[in-house]
């Protein structure tokens, strides 16, 4: 059905130098064939946006600015402008886009053209040369993370899919959506503030009976994580790992989850381990079995006179030394951070002057310095603190689905990709693959297979 209007809904925090390219591509679109306006929130932005935005630029007289006060995110600020839009249909486009002139007509004619039960059509995305792909299709692991399949390719090597084509999700970054299937669904989880929400939402709208197709020729050239790097990488990974998990939580079905739980809590302590082990100074002490020799005369060989082992058992062993080269330079800080190796450089230093050195105990004693590390706990605290409302929202999706995961994934098979640390261990290992649903349709890849890597 060919919606009556649509809203193109443009979020931007901090972000007025990629908007001005923006609007212009907006105001150069085709005519799509119904009436349309622009929606633009300005998410707690100190950059001028909204004082620019007050007297819309030339040929934007459809213009609407929302402002808040404070950044919302990403999820919250766009379900805000849907509660905004006037069409029946809205259109998400990111700020840091440039959306080519039949962009938004060939929104409009996918999802004129697709049954009604298709809720959403998903735009290509390239990046900005148009030599690369960003977005045409994705897949979701087993445990709620997902990749862009081809991300970063050449356009010429990358699998395009077909006018049409169904898609597990659509990217939250170019798609025309039905203002009543988003509510219908909840809209976007705000409890994620930015990152895997147009997965988790794809999801539902396949639970729920929807579909979500592909639509080729809307394409958008977009700078590729130019607003997100504005969150810090370590920010982010606690959004990844943090959504994930409630991605999975709350879409599996009933008998699917409980069954995949344990491989999936497993996978992230298994990445929580390995962070804390290669990442932070005297990480090896956390691998240390107490009882392989450390404690209660466990360790073989002579007797002391007080019962203990005469041999003291072998300290944890420390991380490689690097050299002191440019590359081994960043190397220390990327794995102690600047704090801790610039602690170590004094703490170098004044040895060398003839300071007292610090005791080997000291030297050796764990400590959590690795950002990524701690963005893990953080996952863990957030978690634990939202148990009731993820099992609420869990509950709400389960009741309205009408297809189940089976024939989901029938379509969309789930991915094992090796992405974080331990990972590729873990995957290998009869004991993890023992935990998997031997049912449930599972893709092995390497992440070279799924993405241009380097």
């Amino acid at each position: 059905m060919k919606p009556a209007k649509v809203s193109v809904a443009v979020l931007s925090w901090n972000g007025r130098h990629h908007l001005e390219t923006c609007l212009a591509a907006l105001a150069r679109q085709n005519d799509p064939g119904v009436p349309w306006e622009i929606l633009v929130l300005d998410n707690g932005s100190t950059d001028g946006t909204a004082e620019w935005l007050r007297d819309p630029p030339p040929g934007l007289a459809s213009l609407r600015l929302i402002e808040s006060p404070v950044n919302l995110g990403f999820c919250a600020g766009n379900n805000r402008l849907v509660a905004e839009a006037a069409g029946d249909a809205v259109a998400f486009l990111n700020n840091d886009t440039r959306p080519r002139p039949d962009w938004l007509a060939g929104l409009v004619a996918a999802l004129s053209a697709a049954p009604d039960d298709v809720a959403a059509v998903s735009g290509q995305i390239v990046d900005w040369a148009g030599e690369r792909l960003d977005f045409a299709r994705g897949a979701m692991t087993f445990d709620g993370h997902a990749f862009q399949i081809d991300y970063r390719r050449p356009l010429d090597r990358a699998a395009i899919p077909t006018e049409g084509e169904e898609l597990l999700f659509a990217c939250g970054g170019n798609l025309l959506i039905r203002k009543s299937s988003f509510l219908a669904a909840g809209g976007f989880d705000e409890a994620y503030f930015a990152y895997l929400e147009d997965v988790d939402l794809g999801w539902r709208l396949w639970s729920g009976g929807e579909r979500v197709t592909f639509a080729p020729g809307a394409i958008v050239h977009h700078r590729s994580s130019a607003t997100s790097d504005l969150l810090g990488l370590f920010n982010r990974g606690f959004l990844f790992e943090r959504n994930a998990f409630l991605t999975a939580y709350k879409n599996y079905e009933a008998g699917t989850w409980e069954r995949l739980m344990p491989a999936i809590l497993l996978a992230f302590l298994s990445r929580t381990q390995s962070m804390l082990v290669e990442n932070n100074p005297g990480g090896s002490a956390f691998a240390i079995d107490p009882y392989a020799g450390w404690i209660a005369n466990t360790a073989p060989g002579k007797r002391g006179p007080n019962g203990d082992s005469g041999a003291a058992p072998t300290a944890p062993a420390l991380p490689p030394r690097e050299p002191w080269t440019p590359a081994g330079i960043l190397r220390r800080l990327r794995r102690h951070g600047f704090r801790e190796s610039l602690r170590r450089i004094l703490v170098k230093i004044a040895g060398r002057l003839g300071a007292d050195p610090m005791r080997d105990a000291e030297a050796r004693a764990p400590r959590v310095t690795d950002e990524r590390t701690i963005a893990q706990f953080r996952t863990v605290a957030y978690l634990l603190g939202h148990l009731d409302d993820a099992a609420a929202k869990r509950n709400a999706i389960q009741a309205r689905r009408k297809r189940s995961d089976r024939e989901i994934f029938a379509r969309f098979p789930l991915y094992l990709v090796p992405t974080y640390p331990g990972d590729a261990d873990l995957f290998a290992s009869e004991g993890f693959r023992s935990w998997l649903p031997e049912e449930l349709p599972i893709v092995r890849a390497m992440l070279a297979d799924v993405m241009e890597v380097g």
